[in-house]
């Protein structure tokens, strides 16, 4: 079969090796879903405006404006929108704190130690919440100012919020959520095929065989994990591909439908259409 995308393999984010961070603003997730993704690197989220939730590591986080979000190395996550969705994401290479943590061994703990002493959702009642906005705020000036020393004070940005979290947000019990590790590898290896193999007519018994499950316990287990059914998943992965392939390539539409594991035209237009607000043709032009 065509393969069109990668598996689930950590994504690569180009960080620049002398100033390892980018600080950008997320408008809403177009199209109306996100990819089920990993990275290396230490994401920052900060909630803008709007609402909606992340499915991390299996978890469901909701969240609101103001809302701080903290994804580690290699957690398998999504987002997804429910109102005018506006994000300051923040994504770093935690080696640039190396020498920081020669001094400070746990400065890191905030995020090393989600799920035991962390949550990726940090308490909004906690008063110091104001205070890492203002830090958060204060690093996305300096980032597109750039005025002399900026990435100096950047840095001291990111050592002070990661400082007062882990002084003042530390759980005083473990959480009750978290989800079990030999289930979302599990379902990871179920999705690496799925997108390996993304025009295999698939059905939802053939899913649950390869994770070696009852198709309502394995349905049950990638929602929790995933955010949607095994199927909506896969039309969303066969939508994502159809999206680069338009973009990228010189495929007829009709070709397009058929290399992504659509049957028909009419059912891709439909489906299309219905998830990015547009025809394939519109997205074309």
């Amino acid at each position: 079969m065509h393969k069109l995308h990668s598996s689930i393999q950590s994504d690569t984010i180009d960080l620049p090796p002398s100033f390892p961070i980018l600080i950008s603003q997320s408008q809403g997730i177009s199209p109306l879903f996100q990819r089920l993704h990993l990275h290396n690197e230490l994401e920052i989220n900060l909630i803008v405006r709007g609402s909606g939730y992340y499915i991390i590591d299996g978890n469901k986080y909701t969240f609101t404006q103001g809302d701080i979000i903290l994804i580690n190395s290699n957690e398998l996550h999504r987002a997804f929108e429910t109102e005018d969705l506006t994000m300051m994401v923040i994504m770093f290479d935690p080696s640039w704190l190396a020498i920081e943590q020669r001094y400070d061994p746990e400065l890191l703990a905030p995020f090393r130690e989600i799920g035991t002493r962390f949550s990726n959702l940090l308490d909004a009642d906690n008063p110091v919440i104001e205070e890492l906005r203002r830090i958060l705020n204060g690093m996305e000036e300096e980032y597109y100012k750039q005025l002399p020393s900026y990435v100096s004070i950047i840095r001291a940005h990111l050592i002070r919020f990661l400082a007062s979290i882990h002084r003042s947000f530390a759980l005083q019990e473990l959480p009750k959520h978290a989800a079990k590790l030999q289930g979302i590898e599990t379902i990871r290896k179920v999705v690496e095929q799925m997108e390996h193999h993304i025009a295999e007519p698939w059905s939802l018994q053939q899913l649950a065989e390869l994770a070696h499950l009852s198709p309502s316990r394995f349905s049950y287990l990638f929602c929790q994990i995933v955010g949607t059914s095994p199927m909506d998943y896969l039309i969303q992965l066969r939508l994502g591909a159809a999206v680069h392939l338009l973009e990228t390539s010189e495929y007829k539409i009709i070709d397009i439908c058929t290399r992504c594991g659509f049957r028909n035209l009419s059912n891709f237009n439909r489906l299309f259409r219905h998830y990015m607000g547009r025809s394939p043709s519109e997205l074309r032009k």
